[in-house]
């Protein structure tokens, strides 16, 4: 079967795989943060300084990091189990009555009194008839310590044994410690359970997973080399899914799409499903590793899974911010989607 034709035909399957996200339930392990928003209309000048004089129009929260992936496994379909740390503080109240009004269960987020809440603060700012663009950055908080570990794999065997995958959600806050690692990499393959690694800088220590998802940055990085051109892309790509001792790769590569590795040797490029303008690619990688972890437990084959996650992609990159893709809009993205390799 030749390269397009293959592709064709995942994307048909994809299509048909879509209502079959339902109910999957995903233990979603990692860094769970509180994003705020503040919305700003630029008017003026300051006086006192060369600043921008922001008149406040709005100010929001939402789930971030890990809470972004649950959000995304929510929207497909799917049943988020989360597992991870928040602070004893406001805004960790914050992201448990978020999860709670999405209807998730909470009873694996831990509280660590002695970290606050990881929460990032974005400023954004436009004219009057312009889009607001994030213009600054605040973050607060750092690693959550040690003293919550043994609780965190005390829950984790608890809610691995009822659940049909595992996505680890990373974002370099430590709540993936080694031991909170090995407790469920072991217990999904002794269930025989998809797992699926997005870690942002620590992607090596995820060895055992099923499949894991770095951008061509986070690959370039985990192997300490530049990539430029295709051919490192694909020489890295088969290197890490080595040393990950994983069954596939899906490394995403913004305007050039996915490239898919199994165990095999083989590379299977993917162009994007959206072309034109992107809006905004915020959360992107948290939109495909749900889709690919969502689609495996389904039983679905790694091709199929990563153009279905791809499809998630490109619905979610049209809209500004962290955004979600629902399964109708994922089914009209690959009905629309030209394949080609």
């Amino acid at each position: 079967m030749a390269p397009d034709d293959r592709l064709k035909r995942a994307r048909e399957v994809a299509r048909r795989s879509v209502d079959a996200l339902a109910g999957r339930r995903i233990l979603v392990a990692g860094d769970f943060l509180l994003d705020r928003y503040v919305v700003g209309r630029s008017t003026r000048l300051s006086r006192e300084a060369p600043v921008v004089i922001l008149e406040h129009e709005s100010a929001h929260t939402n789930l971030g990091g890990a809470g972004n992936a649950t959000r995304n496994v929510l929207a497909l379909g799917g049943e988020p189990v989360p597992l991870g740390l928040v602070g004893e503080d406001r805004e960790g109240n914050g992201v448990v009555e978020l999860l709670r009004a999405g209807g998730i269960d909470t009873s694996g987020i831990l509280r660590d009194p002695e970290r606050p809440t990881v929460t990032k603060t974005r400023i954004l700012a436009g004219a009057a008839n312009a889009a607001r663009q994030q213009v600054l950055r605040i973050d607060k908080g750092e690693e959550y310590g040690s003293s919550r570990i043994d609780h965190l794999v005390r829950r984790a065997r608890a809610l691995v044994s009822d659940v049909d995958a595992v996505l680890f959600s990373d974002y370099g806050y430590s709540t993936l410690s080694s031991p909170v690692r090995s407790c469920l990499i072991q217990a999904a393959r002794s269930r025989n359970i998809p797992s699926c690694a997005d870690s942002r800088y620590q992607l090596s220590e995820f060895q055992g997973v099923t499949v894991a998802t770095p951008n061509e940055e986070e690959l370039a990085g985990v192997l300490g080399r530049v990539l430029r051109s295709d051919a490192d892309v694909t020489a890295a790509g088969k290197e890490l899914l080595s040393l990950l001792n994983a069954r596939a790769m899906v490394v995403t590569r913004g305007s050039r799409g996915m490239s898919v590795f199994v165990r095999a040797g083989h590379c299977r490029n993917i162009a994007p499903a959206r072309e034109g303008e992107v809006a905004d690619v915020t959360g992107a990688g948290d939109t495909v590793a749900s889709a690919l972890v969502l689609a495996l437990a389904a039983g679905t084959d790694i091709l199929v899974a990563a153009v279905l996650a791809n499809a998630a992609a490109s619905v979610v990159i049209g809209r500004r911010g962290a955004a979600t893709a629902a399964p109708g809009e994922v089914a009209r993205a690959l009905e629309a989607w030209p394949v080609r390799a």
